[in-house]
């Protein structure tokens, strides 16, 4: 089986929308949903929400990803916090079923039938999903309170739950919980609880289940989690991630990988330019090169074989400058994996 490209969600806005208002509109998107009111109907969600989702998941599909995580233009804890911040004052971390949606995928899936005609197949869907440790330390802390983890990770079930669409036009493949500080700020709860709340919160069917990682400290944690199908590692700017996890480890719990093979920490790529006397760099001086991308897979693949079942970017490209180097390094991380197989 081939290796599946996908991406893991964020992307640049497009230059013809400013962050105040799409953030507006992004706010009443979403309470427009709640309320059963159509957002393509209305003129200034079309023009400032829904069309920015559909142009911007299409220039995702133009670089020929497999899988295409819905583009998270909103900020990845506030899209999640702010509804549970809607319960708080009802004593509660559970947000409602009926309110435990992503406004994006919404779109997508509205305008599913469009894009299939236009992809000339069914559009494979990913939904990130911020996870329920990730929530918690932002909203509470690190001190655990295990019957508020439990809350936070139903609410984070429902959000999956909602994500998964299965229609002749668009399909949820995969649901990625992002965990983004564990193993560098962790909670201070046992081993057995991080299990259950991470048990709960991908209490969920149909799709692949992935957890998506920024370091692999305490790998041996989430091998146990026998909810999550693939752990998602980054690699191209974290060469050392995958250094403690081998392919025996996985084969042992039943696991798969995903490997990003492409380097998205712009800052670093632009100070690493700019020593060079770049100060000005263009999208393919930003983005590396296809050779490059594609010897990073192939080390990653002869490690993992058959178990490394995605791959695509590290992180998320929401902090890169355009959309067009976005949609450039995406491009060369499909051309590149797609040369191996």
């Amino acid at each position: 089986m081939d290796t599946l490209v996908d991406d893991v969600g964020s992307f640049p806005l497009p230059s013809y929308v400013d962050r105040n208002t799409f953030n507006r509109a992004y706010g009443l998107a979403r309470q427009a949903i709640i309320e059963g009111r159509g957002v393509m109907k209305d003129d200034f969600l079309s023009s400032k929400f829904c069309k920015i989702v559909i142009d911007s998941f299409k220039k995702k599909c133009a670089a020929g990803l497999d899988v295409i995580n819905y583009p998270q233009h909103y900020d990845m804890y506030r899209q999640f916090a702010e509804p549970i911040h809607g319960v708080m004052k009802e004593g509660t971390y559970v947000v409602d079923e009926k309110q435990a949606f992503i406004p994006e995928m919404h779109v997508i899936n509205e305008a599913a039938r469009g894009l299939s005609e236009e992809l000339g197949r069914r559009v494979m869907l990913r939904a990130c999903i911020t996870g329920p440790m990730e929530l918690y330390l932002k909203e509470v802390g690190t001190v655990p309170y295990k019957d508020i983890l439990l809350m936070f990770a139903e609410t984070v079930r429902r959000f999956a739950g909602n994500s998964i669409l299965n229609s002749k036009y668009v399909k949820t493949e995969a649901v990625s919980l992002d965990e983004p500080s564990f193993g560098f700020q962790d909670i201070s709860a046992d081993r057995d609880t991080v299990l259950e709340v991470l048990e709960n919160a991908f209490d969920f069917k149909g799709v692949t289940k992935q957890i998506h990682l920024h370091s692999s400290s305490r790998v041996s944690d989430l091998l146990d989690v026998e909810n999550v199908d693939v752990l998602a590692f980054e690699y191209a700017a974290s060469p050392r991630n995958i250094e403690s996890l081998s392919r025996q480890m996985l084969d042992k719990a039943d696991k798969q990988m995903r490997v990003g093979v492409s380097r998205t920490d712009i800052d670093s790529i632009a100070a690493e330019l700019y020593d060079k006397g770049v100060a000005m760099p263009t999208a393919t001086q930003m983005v590396e090169s296809e050779d490059t991308i594609r010897k990073r897979f192939m080390a990653a693949k002869e490690k993992y074989g058959d178990r490394m079942t995605f791959t695509g970017p590290d992180c998320g490209l929401g902090g890169w400058p355009t959309q067009e180097a976005a949609q450039l390094l995406l491009k060369r991380t499909v051309d590149a994996v797609k040369a191996c197989h």
